[in-house]
């Protein structure tokens, strides 16, 4: 269940954090077009995966979405009223290349330009993420990420973004999660495409490795100026006591969730000391890629909501690890069960800090799912006000001790398509009505709004009336 979260004092300013500091929101095409196939764009495997009964909450889809597709210019203009400066969006793979490779759709590419621009009109800064778990679902039917030829499409794919676009972007991320994508996509099956095991995720591991690091190479390459990074998924991880067994348990759950694609990428290689399965990687190793998974990027994105307590339980395998749901543990919550434990954002900053290779940290996803009622015309959010701030005040503390964090992004900035969850879980800062799409702004984002505080004019934007309902 959700508690109701204590209001606690909050008297920090976007100021408090340094002139250089960056703020901003995040979102993803999948999450937030709709238009799933429009004007030639080709199905990706969430597409696919929404067609299958079961797989998501009530058999709902993206295929509406928000339609920021079609609303791109209202949701850009409305992020501006709320004096949000850098937007953090995703390209959709398949709306670029139809078939994952080949032919090049100028429809999609003509998209993303109207965006990039508007958001350069309008004096936001546009951060792309080139891959955030949509795979075209023709590289799918090729075996997607366990399929080794996926580090050609990829090139194919991260070529074109960054000379279509590279021109005007200057900020990229190369993957979101992928933790997540491998792990929910091909080994639990809960996430598309469906797949199950360790024959699936073994391979697909090692190819997003590559990619990660393939693709900040090419991004050097051909982006002059280029400020290049990837993000990370990562939860706190406390054992449920100090036994060895527990203590032993948490240290796989930290390898898994925390260490796997970051420590290749640093050349440390993977963490199968605590998880001696990994191992099986080698299998689809060659000599050279060790080198190859390494990249030295300007920054990292880290990705955390909460944290997770952690037993030994002898019925899982591999790991030998079993969470401790939040519920059970009788803790305050979100709507998605996921404990609302701040000190974990300022605990991951710590952890990523000890790497000596990361050269500059942003907090790139935060945010929090809550019961949302639109009541007269608003939504009084106040546990995502709390959570939001209760957060900040962990950053804070961590920029004080003069830990690396340079930025910090909310997830997200209109509701949306939670995955699996579908359209339950809202964790924007603008709420939308998915049946009249009415976009309107939470306390939650008017605060934000706030604290970021009206910024002086860097250029003076032109743009035709657009109606914005700003609630």
């Amino acid at each position: 269940m959700t508690h109701i979260s204590e209001q606690s004092s909050f008297n920090l300013d976007s100021k408090d954090f340094g002139e250089d500091f960056v703020w901003g929101v995040s979102t993803a095409a999948y999450q937030i077009e709709g238009a799933h196939d429009a004007h030639g764009k080709g199905a990706s495997i969430w597409d696919e995966f929404v067609t299958k009964k079961g797989t998501i909450f009530e058999n709902q889809h993206g295929q509406i979405a928000c339609d920021f597709y079609n609303k791109y210019r209202d949701d850009i203009l409305l992020m501006k009223s709320m004096n949000i400066d850098h937007f953090r969006f995703s390209l959709s793979w398949s709306r670029i290349l139809p078939e994952g490779t080949g032919r090049v759709n100028q429809k999609g590419i003509e998209f993303y330009n109207d965006v990039i621009n508007f958001c350069l009109e309008c004096g936001i800064t546009p951060w792309i993420t080139l891959y955030h778990w949509d795979l075209p679902q023709a590289l799918e039917k090729l075996g997607g990420w366990t399929n080794r030829k996926i580090l050609d499409w990829f090139e194919d794919y991260v070529k074109i973004c960054a000379d279509t676009f590279g021109d005007r972007v200057k900020h990229w991320m190369v993957l979101n999660e992928p933790m997540v994508f491998t792990g929910a996509g091909y080994f639990l099956g809960v996430h598309a495409p469906g797949k199950k095991g360790l024959r699936n995720f073994i391979p697909s591991i090692h190819h997003a490795v590559l990619c990660q690091a393939l693709g900040g190479r090419l991004l050097r390459k051909i982006v002059p100026g280029a400020i290049i990074g990837t993000t990370f998924s990562c939860s706190q991880i406390t054992p449920r006591s100090n036994s060895k067994k527990d203590l032993k348990a948490a240290d796989k759950a930290d390898a898994l969730l925390n260490r796997l694609f970051i420590e290749p990428s640093l050349g440390l290689g993977y963490p199968d000391q605590s998880i001696p399965v990994l191992r099986k990687i080698k299998k689809y190793e060659r000599p050279e890629d060790a080198q190859n998974s390494i990249f030295e990027f300007d920054f990292i994105g880290i990705q955390n909501y909460t944290r997770e307590v952690v037993r030994h339980s002898y019925t899982v395998p591999y790991l030998r690890a079993k969470i401790v749901k939040a519920p059970v543990r009788n803790v305050q919550t979100t709507l998605m069960d996921w404990e609302v434990y701040p000190p974990s954002i300022y605990e991951m900053l710590k952890k990523f800090n000890t790497y000596k290779g990361v050269k500059k940290i942003l907090i790139t996803e935060n945010g929090a799912a809550f019961e949302d009622t639109l009541k007269n015309g608003a939504v009084t959010d106040l546990e995502r006000t709390s959570y939001l701030q209760n957060y900040l005040k962990q950053v804070h503390k961590a920029s004080s001790e003069g830990l690396k964090v340079s930025g910090y992004f909310v997830w997200t900035f209109t509701d949306n398509f939670e995955w699996a969850e579908g359209y339950c879980p809202r964790f924007g800062l603008v709420h939308i009505d998915f049946k009249t799409l009415k976009r309107t702004i939470k306390t939650s984002g008017k605060w934000y709004r706030d604290f970021l505080g009206k910024k002086e004019q860097k250029e003076v934007f032109k743009t035709k009336k657009t109606d914005v309902p700003i609630g």
